[in-house]
């Protein structure tokens, strides 16, 4: 007997859903991201103003100054629907836990010189409390933010800074003991050198545009602690001090904030190009927070970098009006 297989193309009668094909073009297939973002926050049908904020609906663009034409102009460049995000971060977290089990079995943190251990629990783990408030704001940002392009990738970053805050837990109890969370509690409501820092994170909790709150926390506080923390202190000061170690437990950080800041800047990017009135609230916003983080971090640095802390931070913020700068917002 002889069968004569053939193949039969077939074409489809769509390739998206009709919302996207709006946007897109009808004969262009979507991608995932596409699918999973695009049009998916409702705009219609609501039953009542919430209660308790009557002057807005439950999804509302006026809650921020910042006008566009289309929510949707914002687009994520690292394409993060949930799961694309999960993937990611899980191979991420492979690797975190590789780093720590790899100093954990070769006695790498005993044998830390004491110089860089007291400076890293002393600097490292209160930020584990900046990470929450980070988590406690981007949450909010997703929960009032307009705009599923815009208030998607919040909802990530708000994990991501709870995971960060868990690794440097991690990072406390793996050099001191359980004692030096509370030791690092004490210092981030009691110390001096953290007042500056806790009142920016206490006030950034309470704005009430999103997109302030954007800007405020994951623009300028991040976009100055992570390359003066993680890149500066303690890639290049603590790890030529014999702390190379401590670089292997944050590397999770460094690696994120590097990817982190790509969507940063084009959402930065894409609102102050909307119009001139958006440019100038951004410079604005930018400008004031830029000036309070850094005053905030100057005393936290000082713990590592001592005398030379003001070239330093200096340093940090030039570098930080430079990528502003080519996000469209100069300073």
């Amino acid at each position: 007997m002889h069968i004569d297989l053939q193949t039969v193309s077939i074409k489809p009668l769509r390739h998206t859903f009709d919302n996207i094909a709006r946007r897109i073009g009808a004969d262009k297939p979507a991608t995932r991201y596409q699918e999973g973002t695009l049009d998916m926050q409702q705009t219609a049908n609501f039953h009542y103003r919430p209660t308790w904020d009557p002057d807005h609906d439950i999804y509302d663009a006026s809650r921020t100054v910042i006008k566009m034409a289309d929510w949707y102009a914002f687009k994520d460049p690292r394409q993060f629907y949930y799961g694309a995000y999960t993937m990611a971060r899980a191979k991420q977290q492979d690797t975190a836990e590789a780093n720590f089990d790899f100093v954990e079995s070769r006695g790498l943190a005993a044998n830390l010189p004491e110089e860089v251990r007291d400076t890293v629990l002393k600097l490292l783990v209160p930020l584990r409390h900046v990470a929450w408030g980070s988590n406690m704001n981007n949450a909010a940002v997703c929960a009032y933010g307009y705009g599923t392009g815009f208030s998607q990738p919040h909802i990530y970053h708000s994990m991501d800074q709870l995971g960060i805050a868990q690794y440097l837990t991690r990072v406390g109890l793996l050099l001191g003991g359980v004692d030096v969370l509370d030791e690092a509690k004490k210092a981030w409501v009691e110390d001096d050198t953290w007042q500056g820092l806790r009142r920016f994170v206490e006030d950034s909790m309470v704005l009430k545009d999103p997109f302030e709150l954007f800007v405020v926390q994951n623009v300028v506080l991040d976009g100055l602690l992570y390359p003066l923390v993680y890149e500066t202190i303690i890639d290049d000061v603590l790890s030529s001090k014999g702390g190379t170690s401590v670089a292997m437990l944050t590397q999770f950080m460094t690696d994120w904030f590097a990817e982190t800041k790509k969507w940063a800047d084009a959402t930065v990017k894409t609102a102050a190009a909307e119009s001139a009135e958006n440019k100038a609230i951004l410079v604005k916003w930018i400008g004031e927070w830029r000036d309070r983080a850094a005053a905030a971090l100057l005393p936290v640095a000082r713990i590592a970098l001592g005398d030379r802390t003001d070239e330093l931070v200096g340093e940090v913020v030039q570098q930080f009006n430079a990528r502003m700068a080519k996000a469209g917002v100069p300073l």
